[in-house]
C-alpha cells in the first residue's frame, strides 16, 4: 500500500497557514508531503503563492515527513546550479527525507525574467541538460558546460551523502517514456484511469521499470456533495485544459478566461468530488492498485482544509493501512 501524503497548496494559503496544514496532516496520519513551486497562483481567486524553497526548510523542521517539491531548473527562474545548491542543503539537513520532482514548466511562472520561452522539445532538452548538471554537482564534481544551458566552474561544496530522488514530473505518456531512462522516478496528477495506466506503462518502457512513481491527486472534500463541486469549480476549473494550453499561458487573468465557460458539469467529471470518506477512499483504493510508492493527496475546498485532514485521518487513512496488511 502506497504512503498517503498532504500536497501543500502554496497557491490557495498563506505560507504560515500552510505550516500549521501539514503539522495538522502529520498528527492525522498522513505519511509524507509535497509542493510545488510557482511564482504566481493559477488564478487570482487561489490568493496566495509563498516561496517553496524558504518555506520547505521550516516544513521540514516543524515535521518528520519526508517533502518532495515540483521545480523547473532548466534557466528563467533558476539556474541549475542554484537548484543543486538548494536541493544539497535541505538533503544535508534532512537526510532521506527530501526529493525534487523537475519539471519542463509553465509559461506563468517563467516569463517573469523577460527571457525567451521555447517550444516543448527546446524546454525538455534543457531540463535533461540541467538534470545532469544537477548530479554531476551533487557528485561533487566541477562543473563547465556549454550547451542550451552555461555553467562555469561551478563546485558545491556542502552535500549530502546521499543526493536526493529526482522524480520526473510528467503529464503526458511521452513526456513519461522520455523521463524513464534517465530519472530516479516518476510524478504525474491524477485522470481517467486508462490515461495514468498509459503515462505508468510509458514510463516502465522506456526504463523506469523498478523505479517509483508517486501521484499527485486533486480531489474535493466537503460536507455536501454540492459544495463539494462548488468549490473545485471556484479554486480549480482554470486547470481543466491539456498540459500544453497550461504551459502557455502568461498570466492568471490568462486562466480565469481560459476558464470561464468551463462549467459545474465538467468540474464534475474531471475532478473527484463528493462528501463520502468512502468515496474516497474507492477512488484511493483503486490508485493503490496502480503500483505508486506514494499518493500525495490536494483536497481543493480552502475553508474545509482541518475539516479533510482530519476525516480523512480518522475514516480513510486507517482503512488504507488495513488493506495494505
Amino acid at each position: 500500500m502506497p504512503r498517503i501524503g498532504y500536497h501543500c497548496s502554496h497557491e490557495q494559503y498563506p505560507p504560515s497557514r500552510l505550516l500549521q496544514l501539514v503539522q495538522r496532516a502529520e498528527q492525522a496520519g498522513f505519511e509524507s508531503a509535497m509542493c510545488s513551486d510557482h511564482f504566481f497562483p493559477w488564478a487570482d481567486v487561489q490568493g496566495e503563492s509563498g516561496f517553496a524553497w524558504s518555506w520547505l526548510g521550516a516544513a521540514l523542521q516543524a515535521t518528520s515527513l519526508p517533502f518532495g517539491v515540483v521545480t523547473v531548473p532548466g534557466g528563467w527562474r533558476y539556474h541549475p546550479a542554484i537548484i543543486a545548491q538548494a536541493a544539497a542543503t535541505l538533503g544535508e539537513m534532512y537526510p532521506g527525507r527530501f526529493w525534487i520532482a523537475p519539471g519542463s514548466g509553465e509559461l506563468l511562472n517563467e516569463h517573469i525574467t523577460g527571457d525567451r520561452w521555447p517550444n516543448k522539445a527546446e524546454r525538455n532538452a534543457r531540463l535533461r541538460e540541467a538534470c545532469d548538471i544537477i548530479r554531476a554537482l551533487w557528485a561533487g564534481e566541477t562543473v563547465t558546460h556549454h550547451g542550451l544551458i552555461t555553467v562555469e566552474d561551478a563546485k558545491l561544496y556542502s552535500r549530502p551523502e546521499t543526493p536526493p530522488r529526482i522524480v520526473g514530473a510528467a503529464l503526458s505518456a511521452e513526456t513519461a517514456e522520455w523521463m524513464g531512462s534517465w530519472a530516479d522516478g516518476l510524478i504525474t496528477t491524477v485522470g481517467e484511469r486508462e490515461e495514468m495506466q498509459k503515462t505508468i506503462d510509458a514510463f516502465r518502457r522506456g526504463g523506469g521499470e523498478g523505479k517509483p512513481i508517486y501521484l499527485q491527486a486533486q480531489l474535493s472534500f466537503a460536507r455536501t456533495d454540492d459544495e463539494a463541486v462548488r468549490e473545485a469549480h471556484a479554486q480549480w476549473r482554470h486547470l481543466q485544459f491539456p498540459s500544453a494550453v497550461l504551459a502557455q499561458l502568461r498570466l492568471p487573468s490568462e486562466f480565469e478566461g481560459a476558464a470561464e465557460f468551463v462549467g459545474l458539469q465538467e468540474t464534475a467529471r474531471k475532478i473527484r468530488c463528493s462528501s463520502s470518506p468512502e468515496q474516497h477512499l474507492e477512488w484511493l483504493m483503486g490508485d493503490a492498485e496502480m503500483g505508486f510508492e506514494e499518493i500525495n493527496l490536494h483536497s481543493i475546498p480552502r475553508e474545509n482544509q482541518e475539516h479533510f485532514i482530519d476525516v480523512f485521518g480518522e475514516r480513510v487513512l486507517p482503512e488504507l493501512k488495513k488493506a495494505g496488511k
